[in-house]
């Protein structure tokens, strides 16, 4: 049950009324109509801003149309007040009956409370970390990975039909790059001195136990060998190996993928000439010359006949080359073909979870989707800003070509990888985001997830005392007390947070925001600990009242209900929920 999809329900009614007896006219879209919490909780329980967006349309002025809708809703169940605000919202008390009514909903429906079929299973291929297999994945690799993870976690509970997937970056400079690094540390094991480590290469300690396993399974056979024999192979050992690591860190965090897709793979299938071979077909390919890029004049500038995919025909600001100079296919031209494979698959929302500095690819990509999929598809692109790493307040740089690197892997089993996880989504994604390996693990108000954990592991010790006193703990058996003893102001606010976690859902979904669901248990956790402080300074509002059975049974169904809640919401963040903190 979603009370706010519900009042909703009752606007439309309204309007359905009120365009019955003539006083509306019938072809409203009611698509724009919204309902949520007002800003003052002075106003009421729920707002909608019906009577703003149909005014025009209606003809009529926005607080005259608030005042008709008014005056159909009073009165309907469970509204115990209606009130008219400028420029046109209608604000409305619930019973506070409605909010009690959502305990035994809560506990019936237990681990699928807010889920809703709002995707209708439409299929979504969210593909996110997809991190170049140049080395194990690194802190800054963290946030869209447990982002993407979350998301998809999020519009599955949504229902969405979602596929997670990687993409293998495993063709292109940085895989050669990688093969001369591991090539420079093979020569290293076997003796053959080559000096420092080739400015452009990858000095990471990682890559030795590559080239000790070419040394042991081939010795010197590629010593003194021209490049062009052991580029391949290295490189593809590399890719191999570190791709196992990438696993494995993947597994240490909690995340999965259902499809790995190889670029190299695609490549040599003949997939990039399929997808130029598909535009071709539609004319959006042609051999032409681009003007100079931002900065440069024609003088310094020798325009070069090139093969370009006609983006600007489809929103981007300039065309797009296929191929490069020397012949070979552009990292665009890779990527028109994963992303046609990806439409082929049956995919027609495709989400890529991207660093903050790929900002620049997103309108070449949503035109390249566009074209692919004709008109069918639709790509969003996230992108997901940086994270400043700090310990005990002092910042820790990182740097892949110099081999500083901060690893994911340490950074998780120093912290855990719950706390991690949920510090990852405590902003939005396309904000800048601080982690402090300290004081993410301090156990205090200041830090998110130690407050949303603590609240529920207080109300597991709730229900181990109560089990102790012999009260009836079952959350089936707790759906069916009274509780008409929920009273207090306090109480009462405990439950319109909860109720208020479908909503929740469907909106973070809807927006692709599943650090929404970091700020929701925040503030239902705040409303717990308050109640909890409260019954220590007014022994009446405790939990366990030895003369009082049914209002125990009412307040620990309440709780059962706030814990069910909690860890739902947990779960789509992919953090375990704990019964004890210590």
């Amino acid at each position: 049950m979603n009370l706010f999809a519900d009042f909703r329900d009752t606007v439309a009614a309204a309007v359905a009324a009120l365009q019955e007896r003539g006083e509306l006219p019938p072809d409203l879209d009611l698509e724009r109509i919204s309902v949520e919490p007002p800003r003052d909780p002075a106003h009421g329980h729920m707002a909608t801003n019906a009577a703003l967006v149909l005014a025009r349309a209606a003809r009529r002025r926005p607080m005259e149309l608030a005042e008709l809708l008014a005056g159909e809703i009073t009165g309907a169940e469970g509204i115990i007040e209606v009130r008219v605000a400028p420029p046109g919202f209608v604000n409305v008390r619930l019973a506070d009956e409605l909010w009690r009514r959502q305990i035994p909903v809560v506990l019936r429906a237990g681990a699928d409370y807010g889920r809703c079929d709002l995707g209708r299973g439409r299929p979504v291929n969210d593909e996110y970390c997809s991190a170049n297999p140049t080395g194990p994945l690194h802190v800054g690799h963290g946030r869209g990975t447990v982002y993407g993870d979350a998301l998809a976690n999020l519009l599955d509970f949504a229902g969405y039909r979602v596929t997670r997937e990687y993409y293998i970056n495993d063709g292109g400079a940085q895989i050669e790059a990688m093969a001369r690094s591991v090539h420079h540390r093979y020569r290293e094991l076997l003796g053959d001195d080559p000096g420092p480590m080739p400015e452009g290469l990858y000095p990471l300690e990682e890559l030795v136990p590559v080239a000790k396993a070419i040394v042991e399974r081939d010795g010197d056979r590629w010593l003194g060998r021209p490049e062009e024999e052991w580029l391949e192979p290295f490189g593809r050992a590399g890719v191999e190996a570190m791709m196992v690591r990438i696993r494995e860190d993947l597994a240490a965090l909690g995340v999965r993928h259902d499809v790995f897709t190889s670029e190299r793979e695609l490549i040599a299938a003949g997939r990039i000439e399929e997808a130029i071979a598909f535009l071709e077909e539609k004319g959006l390919v042609y051999t032409g010359t681009l003007p100079p890029p931002k900065g440069r004049t024609m003088e310094d500038w020798e325009p070069t006949p090139q093969l370009l995919f006609r983006s600007t025909a489809f929103g981007d600001d300039v065309d797009r080359p296929l191929r490069r100079s020397n012949g070979a296919w552009t990292y665009f031209a890779a990527d028109l073909a994963y992303h046609l494979d990806k439409i082929r698959r049956g995919a027609d929302l495709l989400i890529d979870v991207w660093g903050a500095d790929h900002g620049g690819y997103v309108k070449r990509m949503q035109a390249a989707v566009q074209a692919l999929g004709e008109g069918r598809a639709e790509l969003v692109v996230k992108l997901c800003q940086l994270v400043h790493l700090y310990a005990g307040g002092e910042p820790l740089k990182m740097s892949k070509r110099a081999g500083r690197i901060v690893w994911l892997r340490d950074v998780v089993e120093e912290v855990g990888r719950d706390v991690f996880r949920f510090i990852m989504l405590t902003r939005k994604n396309d904000a800048p985001l601080e982690f402090d390996l300290e004081k993410v693990v301090e156990q205090s108000k200041d830090n998110p997830v130690f407050y949303v954990q603590y609240a529920h592991a207080r109300i597991c010790s709730v229900f181990r005392n109560a089990e102790e006193a012999g009260c009836e703990t079952d959350p089936a058996a707790l759906a069916e007390v009274p509780l008409d003893g929920l009273r207090d102001p306090a109480e009462l606010d405990l439950l319109r947070q909860m109720a208020g976690w479908p909503r929740l859902v469907e909106g973070a979904a809807r927006s692709f925001e599943p650090h929404r669901i970091a700020f929701y248990l925040h503030d239902l956790a705040g409303a717990f600990h308050a109640l909890w402080t409260r019954g220590k300074e007014e022994p009446e509002l405790r939990f366990l009242l030895a003369g009082n059975p049914g209002l125990t049974a009412a307040r620990l169904a309440m709780l059962a209900a706030v814990r069910t809640v909690i860890a739902n919401g947990l779960r789509l963040m992919g953090v375990t929920p704990v019964e004890e903190m210590h």
